[in-house]
């Protein structure tokens, strides 16, 4: 029966029907009866009905049917068609899939931001991703104490570690309460660091021992996790003093970045500054070009043997010409070194990359990012012992013949 406004149609789904099928009735079209027996499994039957095949290019759909421009005869079921996109949709996406499956990103735990660990980290990321773009890493703040921890809990993947306090670490000794069993590393060496002590110029003691058990002693040095921290605390132990003790005699033991440290010296709020950082440290070469300067003070032998024995530290100097407005000459420090902590769950490829990345760019490469890395040797940097070397790191020093086959 035709559709009229009071007809059935006008509220039932035959009406819905009859406006895409456009053949004036509520009952179901001769080209939807057949696709009906098509579903069913029945052959096609020759198109009949009132329908007239669309013209080339495009052609009309009906609900759950499309006739095909090639074939105006037959009526395809949509979803074969449908199929047919999807397939088409994914093969063109699968290379994209891949590629976003393969992206590997990283945390790289370093130093305070300012200091040569956070330079160094995000120049090596850099040069890692430019070799290696499905490595991503991105650097965040850290401490060389609790780096070691952050990262045998797998919060970062990687991250910069002391070699005296990261051997510590592997077997739970102090300052850990636990052995950090799921380090490893990818060689040691990469930045030898330098303990500096700086006074003021212009008055009060000159030797360390004086400085550091003097009543009213104002110093600065950066925060509780950090291993320039726990030294300057090892130092003030071997004097029979300590930071609570300062602060009891009516002194300050300030603690902060490295901005905010080197920011209490230059206006004056404390008088000594102390922190373990590559040379030439940022922080030290602009106070030697402030309005305040100071001057470096030597380490002693009696701690620097002390250290070296207690904690396995090492003993360098520092040359003349590191920081000529704050030493008038070499200045004997105590020293230890950068090595780059991994969790052993790291996959062996990411670690192979960024070992090989490394040794390829050791020199000036490595240098232009931080001055202090110049000294790198592949040849010695996977014979640290402290902590077992990560097998893709192995490859890569193997493959270079740095180490033995």
């Amino acid at each position: 029966m035709p559709a009229t406004p009071n007809s059935p149609c006008r509220s039932s789904l035959a009406r819905r029907r009859r406006s895409r099928i456009g053949a004036g009735s509520c009952g179901p079209s001769a080209s939807l009866r057949s696709h009906r027996a098509e579903s069913r499994g029945r052959a096609w039957p020759a198109r009949r009905g009132p329908g007239r095949p669309c013209p080339a290019p495009g052609c009309r759909r009906a609900r759950g049917t499309a006739i095909s421009p090639a074939q105006p005869g037959r009526i395809w079921p949509m979803s074969l068609l449908w199929t047919r996109r999807v397939l088409a949709g994914g093969m063109l996406a699968a290379p994209f899939i891949r590629t976003a499956a393969a992206q590997q990103s990283l945390e790289w735990v370093a130093g305070s931001v300012g200091g040569g660990w956070y330079t160094m980290a995000a120049g090596l990321s850099s040069l890692i991703k430019d070799e290696n773009p499905d490595i991503q890493i991105r650097v965040v703040p850290g401490g060389g104490l609790a780096n070691a921890t952050r990262v045998n809990r797998n919060t970062s993947p990687m991250g910069w570690g002391i070699d005296a306090f990261a051997a510590s670490a592997r077997r739970g000794e102090d300052p850990y309460k636990e052995a950090h069993a799921a380090l490893r590393c990818l060689g040691s060496g990469y930045s030898p660091t330098e303990h500096h002590l700086l006074r003021r110029a212009d008055a009060g003691p000159e030797d360390m021992k004086s400085i550091l058990t003097m009543k009213g002693l104002k110093i600065a040095c950066p925060q509780r996790s950090s291993t320039d921290e726990m030294t300057l605390q090892r130092i003030l132990k071997f004097y029979g003093t300590s930071p609570e003790r300062i602060r009891a005699e009516g002194g300050t033991y300030l603690n902060g970045s490295y901005a905010d440290i080197g920011a209490a010296y230059t206006d004056g709020q404390v008088d000594y500054l102390y922190a373990a950082l590559a040379r030439p440290a940022a922080i030290f070469t602009e106070i030697a070009q402030g309005r305040r300067g100071g001057r470096l003070v030597a380490f002693p032998e009696d701690v620097r043997k002390h250290l070296i024995d207690a904690y396995a530290y090492a003993q360098g100097v520092l040359p003349a010409a590191t920081y000529p407005a704050l030493q008038s000459g070499d200045v004997p420090v105590t020293t230890m070194d950068s090595v780059i902590l991994v969790h052993e769950s790291l996959a062996d490829d990411v670690a192979y990359k960024v070992t090989r990345t490394l040794i390829r760019n050791k020199g000036q490469r490595l240098v232009n990012i931080h001055a202090s890395m110049g000294a790198w040797d592949p040849a010695t940097s996977w014979k640290y012992q402290g902590l077992p070397l990560h097998p893709g790191a192995a490859r890569a020093f193997r493959e270079a013949g740095a180490m033995p086959a």
